[in-house]
């Protein structure tokens, strides 16, 4: 089964908002097994609608459309079915009851007459209901397509495809199962792991498939399995995975999408109960927010000092102003100062510091532009090594925040042996 995603709305096309409606949609049909080959996005003009349908018309058996389903004149989508499907507009009653209610309840307002005309919908349409919004969705089939629209707010949006739009789905229509399983990886890159397990790629089943999902300082390795048996699906993920552990286990940190690399540190830090602080000077903060975005990092972080100006190494962390002058703020002994310091003000187990040239010019430093130094301090050693990131800035920062973990993690598990 071939679905298609249809976002309308000016305001997507013009950089205005980020359509996320489309991922989660993607997401949602996947687990049941229903295969996306397209997505678009189109103005909110009739005609241009009008030509989507037509070109989805029998080359897929389902069409989502989110968006254009508002109470305005600027939102089309509900005539554009009309005329598609050749229909008319029909008040319908419970719908117009429903609007009426979520008035009431809970905004404690009379529902004016341009909400209640948010019933109005296509004669022949089947209602998939709307419990947060008055714009209900709407499914209607023409010959081989079933087309599916629904309001473009996302948390309408996902209430109607997950308690409605999946379950009819479901109930009506025969799926393979479509598995997937994600491996992580840290520390290499895509083209030195594909030279790793390439003789084992060559020998995965028709069955599965192998993706690189390449990213600053990791690579994930998403295996899919189509089938009509889960079973043996499910058999076939596991011994493969088993086998790929064996060639590449030494940088594999995890084998779900949640297990990110600050998830996998969390954890590894809770059960030896050990804590982190970190001095961050070229990566500005984003170390100590992504691993304080886990929940439950308050049991093992302690905090952070954005040393991003000269000055506040030396006044907060208190290195030494002749120290920073002979040896460059950009060095590795300020790295190796500003994890100690931060270690020891924080009172932390562990720290990280960072300090680097992150461009794009090279500004009062001799250092090439993407040097990066990184420390990790704990009790037992300092320890602090040189990278060159290269550039645009955002690759050098990002690529030190995920080296930063990644070193402490091994640092950390190297004390524990």
């Amino acid at each position: 089964m071939k679905a298609a995603i249809l976002t309308i709305g000016d305001e997507i096309l013009i950089g205005q908002i980020v359509d996320t409606n489309s991922s989660f949609i993607a997401n949602s049909l996947d687990k049941i097994g229903i295969e996306v080959c397209e997505m678009q996005s189109i103005a909110d003009d009739k005609q241009a609608i009008l030509e989507a349908f037509a070109r989805f018309q029998n080359r897929v058996d389902l069409v989502l459309i989110t968006g254009g389903l508002g109470p305005t004149k600027d939102d089309i989508t509900k005539h554009t079915f009309c005329d598609y499907f050749g229909d008319q507009l029909l008040r319908n009653v419970a719908v117009e009851q429903h609007v009426i209610d979520l008035f009431h309840v809970k905004l404690k307002l009379e529902a004016t007459q341009v909400n209640k005309d948010q019933a109005l919908v296509p004669s022949r349409c089947e209602i998939l209901h709307n419990a947060y919004g008055t714009a209900p969705g709407m499914w209607m089939k023409k010959e081989q397509t079933v087309f599916v629209s629904m309001p473009g707010v996302p948390y309408e949006m996902k209430a109607i495809v997950t308690d409605q739009l999946v379950p009819k789905l479901v109930r009506e229509y025969q799926r393979p199962f479509i598995i997937h399983q994600t491996i992580l990886t840290y520390g290499q890159g895509e083209s030195r792991i594909a030279e790793r397990i390439e003789d084992w790629e060559t020998n995965l089943p028709s069955f599965i498939k192998l993706a690189y999902l390449p990213s600053p300082g990791r690579v994930r390795l998403r295996l899919s399995a189509r089938g009509t048996d889960k079973a043996m699906l499910e058999a076939a993920l596991q011994d493969n995975i088993a086998q790929l552990d064996l060639l590449i286990g030494d940088i594999i940190v995890g084998f779900e999408e949640t297990d990110t690399i600050e998830v996998v540190l969390g954890r590894l830090m809770q059960k030896q109960k050990v804590s982190l602080a970190t001095a961050e000077s070229c990566t500005g903060g984003k170390i100590s927010q992504l691993v304080s975005s886990v929940p439950g990092a308050s049991a093992y972080f302690k905090g952070s000092v954005v040393s991003y100006a000269t000055a506040v190494k030396e006044d907060v962390l208190g290195l030494d102003p002749q120290l920073i002058a002979s040896q460059g703020v950009v060095s590795a002994t300020v790295a190796v100062q500003m994890a100690e310091q931060v270690r020891q003000l924080l009172k932390s187990d562990y720290a990280i510091a960072t300090t680097g040239n992150a461009g794009p010019s090279l500004g009062d430093e001799s250092v090439p532009l993407g040097t990066v130094f990184i420390a990790i301090a704990s009790a037992q050693e300092t320890v602090v090594q040189e990278f060159s990131f290269g550039q645009p800035r955002e690759k050098v920062i990002d690529r030190a925040v995920i080296k930063s973990l990644e070193l402490l993690q091994k640092e950390i598990l190297k004390n524990l042996v």
